[in-house]
């Protein structure tokens, strides 16, 4: 990889999409603490990233929802990251390369992650309507064992009862009631944070300086290309492995550097096309 030659002149430890996104990340996440405490409005509701199929969700969330963060440490780590390995991008790429690379694997996360929702949703909602060709409480009992563990023990009694009287139609009912309330609190659930694209920077400073040692918690050296296949294999495996809902989307993570692997290889091809014609 040779993507140097967009390399601007002169070097600067904040250069200006780098500080401004800095800039706007703390500021969006100072508005977030705000609004909540004076207007008891929470942002995520209405610029997180909601799934599709949810009454909540805009188009425009795609792009708002890097912006909003979760907490302190959320956006702490996550512009720490963006200043640590952007900087270091934007001085070699320049300002315009570096901000379409990092909207494009922004976004990029995003679809990853909806897609990865609609095909864990419309699972839900197959054996739902399974369930509902046959409505009985153990099948019910099943049901939340294997999609929402979490609520098993808030649905205990209700299982229970249901069971002394499985004939009664009015625990069938409330049964459908329950399943598309689980299933509507899931599409509901915003995704909040820049850490899609900071994966991307993450990629792409393992593509592009592959030998370059990163020191993990400052003591202990690795090779950035190392790092990167690392840190991608571990999002692989705790986005499979993900059941006991850690509020991560690991898939999204990927999704960043997935989307930045392509962009970088197709910017690649057209240098070396350019340079063909030379």
């Amino acid at each position: 990889m040779n993507l140097q030659q967009y390399s601007p002149r002169g070097f600067s430890m904040l250069p200006p999409v780098v500080k401004n996104l800095l800039i706007i990340n703390g500021l969006v996440f100072l508005a977030q603490l705000m609004v909540e405490q004076v207007f008891h409005l929470n942002l995520t509701d209405y610029l997180g990233m909601h799934y599709f199929g949810s009454s909540k969700f805009n188009p425009a969330q795609l792009v708002t929802y890097m912006f909003l963060h979760g907490g302190f440490t959320h956006v702490f780590f996550n512009m720490f990251a963006l200043w640590m390995f952007g900087y270091i991008l934007e001085n070699t790429w320049g300002a315009k390369r570096f901000l379409i690379y990092y909207m494009v694997t922004g976004i990029g996360a995003a679809v990853v992650h909806m897609l990865v929702l609609w095909i864990t949703i419309s699972g839900i909602q197959a054996d739902a309507s399974a369930f509902m060709n046959a409505p009985d409480p153990a099948a019910f009992s099943t049901f939340i064992d294997q999609h929402y563990p979490e609520f098993k023990s808030q649905l205990f009694d209700f299982i229970t009862t249901w069971q002394s009287n499985p004939g009664n139609p009015v625990y069938v009912n409330q049964a459908s009631s329950y399943l598309n309330d689980l299933i509507n609190l899931q599409m509901d659930i915003p995704t909040v944070g820049a850490s899609g694209a900071v994966f991307g920077i993450l990629l792409a400073f393992g593509m592009m300086f592959p030998n370059s040692l990163i020191y993990l918690y400052f003591f202990f050296p690795i090779k950035a290309k190392w790092f990167v296949i690392l840190y991608g294999a571990a999002e692989v495996y705790l986005g499979f492995a993900n059941k006991s809902g850690d509020n991560v989307a690991h898939f999204a993570h990927l999704g960043g550097m997935i989307f930045g692997f392509f962009l970088i290889r197709y910017w690649n091809r057209k240098l070396h096309r350019y340079n063909d014609w030379q």
